[in-house]
């Protein structure tokens, strides 16, 4: 079982920068794929980017997100930058034995946490 709590959320200009941070709990964190999502109102939850020994990232965000991990602190972070207001959603992080890209394959999810980003 994998427990996972997503902070750093918040409201910030066009421009600006936040950073994620998804906390998990659990053995073989190591091993998992960690991926982050979004989802804004009235759309389906989209692909962000994701990390096990590599990483993948969503076109939309290429350039300007970075996913990384620290396996000794259990924890995946998500740096954003130059947030645009098409970067408006509830961000999710997901965990999952094997590698994935689709919300499908993803066995376990945090709650979510708001990013706003104002014009």
């Amino acid at each position: 079982q994998v427990t996972l709590v997503e902070s750093g959320g918040g409201l910030v200009q066009a421009g600006g920068s936040l950073s994620l941070s998804c906390a998990a709990s659990g053995r073989s964190f190591g091993s998992y794929t960690m991926g982050w999502f979004r989802q804004a109102p009235g759309k389906e939850r989209e692909f962000v980017a994701a990390i096990r020994y590599y990483t993948n990232y969503a076109n939309s965000v290429k350039g300007r997100f970075t996913i990384s991990r620290n396996n000794a602190k259990n924890t995946v972070t998500l740096q954003m930058n130059d947030l645009k207001p098409e970067d408006t959603a509830v961000y999710f992080c997901a965990a999952n034995p094997h590698w994935a890209v689709e919300p499908s394959e993803f066995a376990y999810w945090g709650q979510g946490t708001q990013v706003t980003v104002s014009s």
